[in-house]
Parts: C-alpha cells; sequence; structure tokens
C-alpha cells in the first residue's frame, strides 16, 4: 500500500509560505500520475534522457555524434534508435535529417545507415515496424521543370519542388539496409491547371490524390508538402502521416507491393497507394472553405492502440499556427473505418467525422502554444503524455483534461541549466512514455542519478509533493498525526523494534533527532509554520519518509 497526499498547497494555504518555484526539471507532481519513464532528446544535444516521474535520470545515451532529427524511440529489447541531422546543404528547412542510428543500453552504435544526397534526404520522423523494420519519411527533389511536366503552375518561382516519399528500410550489418516497400507522393497527383497533362482533372472529384498546385501557405515553397509524422497500424496494415502545409492527416495503404503503391489499384483497400482517408483541411482537395479548416500546422498523428480508451481513434497535436486566437489544441476523431477496413469517400463535402470527438486546450487557451513541433499520446489509463515542444515543456493530463504531472527540458542551447534559470532554446520534438512495466525497461538498471538539471532544490519538488511509505517487513507503518499539524505531533508504530527519527526543515537543515519505541509525541510550538521533512530508519536501514506541514 502507497499512500499519498498532496501538501504544498495546504502549506500556502495556512503559512504563506514563499519558496522559489522550480523553472526547470519537475515543475509539478500531483498524486495519480502513471507510473514510468519519459524518454527525450532535447534538439541542441545529442545526448537522450530517460528519466523518473520525479525527473531523475534513470539512463542516458551520450554516444552519438548528431543532433537530433528529430525523433528517438527506445524498443522493446531495451535498444535506442534515433534520427540524426548531416546537414545537407540541399535540404536545409527545419526537421532535415539524414541520418538513423541504433544504440544498444550502453551507448554501443549497433547500425548506421544515411538517406542524404543531393536528391533526398530523410526527415522530421521514423517509426519502427513490428517486423524489425523502419519505415522513414523523405524529402524527394524534383526540378521545376519536372514539376511543371506534372501540371504545376509554371508561374512557380523556385528551382525545386520537394515532394514527398515512404521508404521501409530493412537493416543490414552495421551500416546497410534493403529497401524493401516504397511509396511515392508523386504518383497520385491532380491537377486543374494545365488540360495537356495525364493528370488533369476536376480537384474536388477526386480525394484520393493530392493537387500539385495546393499551396496555403508562406515560406519556402520548395517544401511543399512538409510531412512531420508518420505512424503504422499492424492489424489494418495502414500508414498515417501528417501534412504540415496542407494542414491535413492523410492515410495510405502499406499493404500494396512497390508496383501496386505508385499506381491506383491493389492492396487490401483496392486503391493502390492513392489516399485512403484525409481530414483536416477540406479546402486541400476544393470541397471547403477557411471555416472548415480543423487543423493548423499540426504534428504527431497517431492512432490510439488497441486496449486503450478510445481505441482506433486518431490524436493529432494541433499546433495552431496562424489559427484565430493563437493557442494550441489535442484533438481526437474517430476515422470512419468501414467493414472492409477502408474508409468510405463521400461523393461530396468533406471526409467524416463533421467534428472532433475529443479536445483539450488550457482554461486559458493561449497559456497552451506550440507554434511548432510537439506531440500527444495517449496512455493506457486514459491519460496522455502531451510535449509542447516550442518550450520544452511535457506534462500529463488525465481523462478529466487535469494536469496530473509537468516537466521542463532542462538542457538548452547553452547547455544543462541549473535550477532557476530560465531556460532558451530548450526544444524537444517530442518526448515518449514508457510504462513501468515496459519489455525494454526489464533487466535493465534504472537506479534513480538525481535530476539532470544543476543545484537542484532539496529537499526535492516531488518529495514536496508525496508522502512515500515503505514498510518494514510486517507491512505496518508509521503514520505522523495530526498532519498537518500545530503543537504536538504524534509517530506511532505497533513494533516494539527502536525507530530513529531524523527532521529537518524544508532547506534541508536538522532541526531534531529522537530514537523511540512503540510511540513518540513532540512539542512543536517552538517550530515556525511551513514544511518539514521526515525520515525513519530502524535496525533493518531506510522505513519511511515523507513531508509534514505545520499550520
Amino acid at each position: 500500500m502507497r499512500a499519498i497526499i498532496l501538501l504544498s498547497f495546504i502549506s500556502i494555504f495556512f503559512c504563506n509560505l514563499s519558496y522559489s518555484q522550480n523553472t526547470v526539471g519537475l515543475i509539478s507532481y500531483t498524486p495519480g500520475n502513471s507510473e514510468g519513464y519519459v524518454l527525450f532528446t532535447p534538439m541542441s544535444s545529442g545526448n537522450t534522457y530517460l528519466i523518473d516521474k520525479c525527473g531523475n535520470k534513470a539512463h542516458e545515451w551520450n554516444s552519438s555524434s548528431y543532433k537530433p532529427a528529430l525523433s528517438t524511440y527506445l524498443l522493446e529489447d531495451g535498444t535506442l534508435l534515433k534520427t540524426g541531422q548531416s546537414d545537407n546543404p540541399e535540404f536545409q528547412e527545419g526537421g532535415s535529417g539524414g541520418v538513423i542510428e541504433h544504440f544498444d543500453w550502453n551507448g554501443n552504435l549497433q547500425w548506421r545507415y544515411s538517406i542524404s544526397d543531393s536528391n533526398q534526404c530523410l526527415h522530421h520522423d521514423i517509426t519502427p515496424m513490428p517486423n524489425g523494420n523502419i519505415l522513414c519519411i523523405v524529402w524527394e527533389k524534383h526540378s521545376k521543370e519536372n514539376a511543371v511536366l506534372n501540371g504545376k503552375d509554371n508561374s512557380y518561382q523556385q528551382a525545386y519542388l520537394w515532394s514527398e516519399k515512404i521508404v521501409e528500410l530493412q537493416p543490414i550489418g552495421s551500416d546497410s539496409a534493403a529497401i524493401v516497400w516504397e511509396w511515392k507522393l508523386f504518383d497520385h497527383l491532380i491537377q486543374d491547371y494545365d488540360a495537356s497533362k495525364s493528370n488533369y482533372g476536376i480537384v474536388s472529384e477526386h480525394p484520393e490524390l493530392v493537387d500539385i498546385n495546393y499551396f496555403p501557405g508562406a515560406g519556402n515553397t520548395s517544401d511543399w508538402i512538409h510531412l512531420n509524422s508518420i505512424d503504422y497500424h499492424p492489424e489494418l496494415d495502414q500508414i498515417l502521416l501528417s501534412s504540415h502545409r496542407f494542414n491535413e492527416l492523410w492515410i495510405i495503404d502499406h499493404s500494396t507491393s512497390t508496383s501496386e503503391a505508385a499506381s491506383h489499384s491493389g492492396g487490401n483497400a483496392g486503391k493502390g497507394g492513392d489516399l485512403l482517408y484525409r481530414w483536416g483541411n477540406p479546402q486541400a482537395y476544393q470541397r471547403g472553405n477557411p471555416s472548415t479548416k480543423v487543423f493548423y500546422g499540426q504534428h504527431h498523428a497517431n492512432w490510439i492502440p488497441s486496449g486503450y480508451p478510445r481505441a482506433g481513434q486518431i490524436m493529432v497535436f494541433n499546433n495552431g499556427l496562424n489559427r484565430p486566437g493563437t493557442y494550441s489544441s489535442v484533438d481526437i476523431i474517430e476515422p470512419p473505418l468501414n467493414a472492409s477496413n477502408s474508409y468510405d469517400v463521400p461523393t461530396n463535402g468533406s471526409f467524416l467525422p463533421a467534428a472532433l470527438n475529443w479536445s483539450y486546450t488550457a482554461e486559458n487557451p493561449s497559456d497552451f502554444y506550440s507554434s511548432n513541433i510537439s506531440g500527444a499520446y495517449p496512455l493506457e489509463n486514459g491519460s496522455f503524455m502531451i510535449t509542447s515542444g516550442a518550450n520544452g515543456l511535457f506534462f500529463e493530463i488525465d481523462s478529466m483534461k487535469q494536469i496530473l504531472w509537468e516537466y521542463v527540458n532542462p538542457v538548452d542551447n547553452s547547455g544543462i541549466l541549473s535550477q532557476g534559470d530560465s531556460p532558451s532554446g530548450n526544444m524537444v520534438f517530442r518526448c515518449n512514455f514508457y510504462p513501468s512495466d515496459y519489455s525494454g525497461l526489464q533487466g535493465q538498471t534504472l537506479t534513480p542519478q538525481g535530476e539532470i538539471e544543476l543545484n537542484p532544490s532539496e529537499p526535492t519538488l516531488c518529495d514536496s509533493f508525496l508522502i512515500v511509505e515503505k514498510f518494514s517487513t510486517n507491512e505496518q507503518s508509521i503514520v505522523p498525526f495530526p498532519n498537518p499539524f500545530h503543537d504536538n505531533i504524534r509517530f506511532q508504530h505497533p513494533s516494539e523494534e527502536p525507530v530513529h527519527l531524523v527532521l529537518h526543515d524544508y532547506f534541508g537543515k536538522q532541526i531534531l533527532q529522537r530514537t523511540f519505541t512503540k510511540s513518540i509525541e513532540l512539542n512543536t510550538t517552538s517550530l515556525s509554520c511551513g514544511i518539514y521533512y521526515f525520515r525513519l530508519t530502524n535496525s533493518e536501514g531506510h522505513l519511511q519518509q515523507g513531508l509534514m506541514v505545520k499550520e
């Protein structure tokens, strides 16, 4: 049994106690948050950290010579799969990568592979597959001339147009891979600009195809699609993509062969590599207007897994870039999957559903905003782990949208910060959460190594929010009563064995120590109101620790 009690708010209410607010590392900890570990790689660093929910470093990988580009995964065998930035001069847009690396638990490089040359570059995200292969997002460069041959408006000013392709890699040896499947967006275009081209048609009549002349934004128009996330559904054998520029998510069929993926037929859905489903911005296929747009520069479209609440639905971090009101949200939709595991394409109007199934925003919406990167994961208990990437903030909310846990990445462009510093440039693409029973953590050494940040607060903020009971062998605990206390406080334990008590103030100064049997009552009239930290030991060592509050 573990008893947990929230104390910080009580102390402030009764005593008006003031102390420094943490600026990095663990910001808040509330009973009921999900037990497990959080993996993240600061975008300014080649290091990857695994922390527990008290903000203690449990493990670190620091053997990479590349900054992230951008995703990182802890695999089921305890190894680390991560992307690296190769600084390809031909592809300098945000999210540019080029390298995939695979490390063992101890940081030894097992495999490295590059997709980076003058015509292509890995970027943003990869996803590991159950068969050990890796799905990758890759920019594919086309000359302006080739783009015009495919129906691009010839007023286009850039020398090149970057399209997208998805490749499935089968790792081989330490530095090779076989491309076992491939999908190219340029095989699935439509346009209504040049009637002489074979892909000319009425865009609104072909939502399964992508309009080569649709571009709703500004900036580097070479990066026309800007996919920023990829997810794989093994039961459906489908791939989920997020297009930042189109403000849409797309689903394509992975059950095709590569040749079928280049066509409009074949695969389980019989549609080859055409889009099976799209959602978020009907303007992209000329069936909407600005009022029908829901996504604004979104990231991290991912399916909610089987066995989880809302299984089969799709979760998206909706950044809110250029959204009226300037705020982010985490949105969930329920795609209209039919009996054949495909999606009904409406003859007119936009793809269903007509509205979001669920959405999270801050109580004051503008308090939660990340203009770029970021992500959101469902947890098995119905909670969600969210990364507000632009400000390096990770937080967990429960199904009632209450924040249970908050952590700020303490590594920025200047290096590792001290507690109390204001971070700048501490961005994280997204964190990953792994429950304590995750297979990749079994058998590993996960001894807490202290906080990542320098000069952490003492006692730690986690201690400030928890009373952690560790029982003796007869499972009988010592309970301080009352708590909060005023003039007296009693510790009582049914065992005849002597117990040693040490009491510290909030800042770590020892106030008293006593040894007692069965029970002890302390006169506390001389103590100032505030938070006090107690530790109890017996002949077997540590017995119990926690916090008390004097009114």
